[in-house]
């Protein structure tokens, strides 16, 4: 039976270049991880394209255990010149921009957990930017994030084709798990989410959400 996946991707700590921050001392209640931004660069760099321009990079760290995310309280951009500020949101997430600058000036992102850094690995997902999250959708508008999320993967793909999933849909995620409710259309919310499917998606339908998505993400199989 084919295995349905999310977009999304889980970069062990041993592999991620981040480091407990050489000022913290054993005690000390606030960890601070400082990650180099190349690590985001090789992600982020991959969307820089008119063809995925509707879709972004979200980084978290996730705990070892428990898996929740682990809790940001402050987060930025360092560099020899300047500190540029990032927005975490309450998911405990961040985006940060695709600047080859701040990669050639050996940039670092700080950040400070509540928990201990050594518990936290990077976490990236593949998600619509913001201004995609909304209310009402027209069959062209999903027609172009189903596009864009194929673009990005056969991209990716182009040699390595049979290792990678192939996009059979789109997947709309809302802040309300328990939320329950079938669309015009025959769409279906189970319990906070919503699979289109690629057929679902060819026969044109629009779309009309109860409440504003959390996120849209590709629906992939392998």
């Amino acid at each position: 039976m084919k295995k349905w996946l999310l977009a999304a991707w889980v970069i062990p700590s041993c592999f991620a270049v981040a480091q407990q921050s050489p000022d913290q001392s054993s005690t000390a209640k606030t960890p601070t991880l400082n990650v180099e931004y190349s690590s985001f660069y090789s992600h982020v760099r991959k969307l820089d394209d008119k063809d995925t321009s509707a879709l972004q990079f979200a980084f978290g760290f996730k705990h070892v255990q428990s898996k929740a995310l682990c809790h940001i309280t402050h987060a930025y951009i360092h560099t020899q010149k300047q500190d540029i500020p990032l927005t975490v949101t309450n998911e405990q997430r961040f985006t940060v921009p695709s600047e080859k600058a701040l990669n050639m000036a050996k940039a670092q992102v700080a950040l400070t957990l509540t928990e201990p850094a050594n518990q936290c690995d990077m976490s990236v997902q593949l998600e619509t930017k913001p201004e995609w999250l909304k209310k009402q959708y027209t069959a062209d508008e999903l027609a172009i994030l189903f596009t864009q999320y194929q673009t990005f993967f056969d991209d990716m793909g182009s040699f390595l084709s049979f290792l990678m999933p192939s996009v059979d849909g789109l997947v709309v995620h809302f802040s309300d798990l328990s939320l329950n409710k079938t669309l015009a259309g025959g769409a279906v919310i189970h319990n906070g989410i919503m699979h289109l499917s690629k057929d679902w998606l060819s026969e044109k339908h629009g779309l009309e959400l109860p409440v504003l998505p959390l996120r849209i993400t590709a629906k992939t199989v392998k």
